[in-house]
């Protein structure tokens, strides 16, 4: 765990994602949270909370600005890969998942099992699996890409419907470079 004696500062701000919302957060370092749609304000402090101790929330939408944007160019078809920083904290197995989410091609999907393969743990398939469900940052570390042997969705923490949607685009972006406008938010 990466929790501090005096506190953590941590940047926050909302994002609109079509009729929905998603809650972000960043430390100094890179962003370490982004949300499930919909899910309230509370369940990111939790989370949070959780790994960081006691916070110093900092609304700051002008600095988060830029996660927006980078959001909104993937939603319409112009950005396959992310490039802000991400400041991960969790067990090495799981910062390998995590790195093999990443190493996954936007439009493109992978089984449990060939993840727990790509870290060289092919036996690990269940545990992989939870280590998907720990992902602390939806969309940007793309958990979503990760489906069941069988072609189904599976599970995922921002639910199946986010997840569907996630795919969705990707797959309309890839063929047609249409996608959902995102914006940033202004309510709590």
């Amino acid at each position: 765990m990466n929790k501090q004696a005096g506190g953590s500062r941590l940047y926050w701000s909302l994002i609109a994602f079509g009729d929905s919302h998603m809650h972000i957060a960043e430390t100094e370092r890179g962003l370490c949270y982004a949300g499930a749609l919909g899910e309230p304000f509370d369940e990111m402090a939790e989370r949070c909370t959780r790994r960081f101790g006691r916070i110093e929330w900092i609304r700051d939408d002008e600095r988060m600005k830029r996660y927006g944007s980078e959001l909104a160019e993937y939603a319409g078809g112009n950005k396959s890969l992310f490039e802000g920083r991400l400041d991960l904290c969790g067990t090495p197995f799981q910062l390998r998942v995590w790195k093999a989410l990443l190493d996954i091609p936007f439009g493109e999907t992978r089984s449990y099992a060939d993840i727990a393969k790509a870290i060289d743990s092919p036996s690990a398939v269940r545990a992989a699996g939870t280590a998907i469900g720990a992902n602390p940052v939806l969309v940007f570390v793309p958990c979503h890409r990760v489906i069941g042997k069988n072609g189904s969705l599976a599970g995922y923490r921002g639910g199946l419907p986010m997840k569907k949607l996630l795919l969705e685009l990707e797959d309309r972006a890839a063929h047609s470079n249409t996608g959902v406008h995102l914006a940033m938010g202004s309510s709590r």
